[in-house]
């Protein structure tokens, strides 16, 4: 008996306790949209953060939310956004497809001024003197870019530049932001031409310090036929406006800088 009265007491309390339990997860519960799984589960879980937010999820609230708007993911495919944008009542332009592309092709055609034997980061490098290169405005050749990007989209070549697969490519922006020389951009996929080099120096100079620079000899731009290339500051510039990718100007480099992605 003296036993039995401990333990119909702790059932008791077991019983009463339950039902505090129970009903207080039933009056505190908090409610949740249930779009908020049906967007985050039509997003693409990489969480690359390119659009701003904290991961997918964080993202998937936002746009729920309305801080964020359906375009800030730079990794979801039209037809994605486009299924979110029903989800919410809404409708969404579609927008150019944008690739990632390097202007500069110099990699081991630039020498180097001094040995550099410190951090192989391009950030760190670029911290002395500038880098090593004979080139200042030239990719340095440690693959920070390569390092960041989230869906293997570049790797670096045998001669040692990055080379980015389009077809993988997202266009989240990583390699842009974490490139020291800021020689990444984001451009149309369509426009098939770039110019590959971003030395603003005087030809001769550009010229001495790699056999691919722009020498800003502006035979690109006599060859435009609808005047989409300039060289301003020593460097033939694309106006992707007006650049048909017809190849024109690739046909007169004479230091083959003007080229067409493959």
């Amino acid at each position: 008996m003296a036993i039995l009265i401990p333990v119909l007491a702790l059932g008791f309390l077991g019983v009463v306790f339950g039902i505090g339990l129970a009903v207080a997860s039933k009056k505190l519960a908090v409610q949740v949209d249930p779009r908020l799984e049906r967007i985050h589960g039509l997003l693409p879980g990489s969480n690359c953060g390119a659009c701003g937010g904290a991961g997918c999820f964080g993202f998937a609230e936002d746009v729920l939310s309305g801080k964020r708007s359906i375009d800030a993911c730079r990794v979801s495919s039209y037809v994605i956004k486009e299924q979110i944008a029903q989800l919410l009542g809404k409708t969404i332009e579609q927008k150019t497809r944008l690739v990632a592309t390097l202007y500069c092709y110099g990699g081991k055609k630039v020498g180097e001024r001094f040995e550099y034997r410190g951090i192989e980061s391009c950030v760190a490098a670029n911290l002395l003197l500038g880098g090593q290169k004979n080139c200042s405005f030239g990719c340095l050749g440690f693959g920070d870019c390569v390092k960041v990007c989230p869906f293997d989209a570049l790797a670096m070549s045998s001669e040692g530049i990055p080379v980015i697969d389009e077809n993988k490519c997202k266009a989240c922006n990583k390699c842009v932001v974490a490139c020291p020389k800021k020689i990444f951009s984001l451009i149309p996929a369509s426009n098939r031409v770039y110019v590959a080099c971003s030395s603003r120096d005087l030809g001769k100079d550009t010229r001495a310090a790699c056999s691919v620079g722009c020498i800003a000899c502006r035979k690109c731009e006599q060859a435009c036929p609808v005047d989409a290339i300039h060289v301003i500051d020593n460097l033939a510039v694309i106006d992707y406006h007006k650049c048909t990718s017809c190849g024109e100007c690739v046909k007169v480099c004479p230091m083959k800088t003007i080229r067409v992605r493959t």
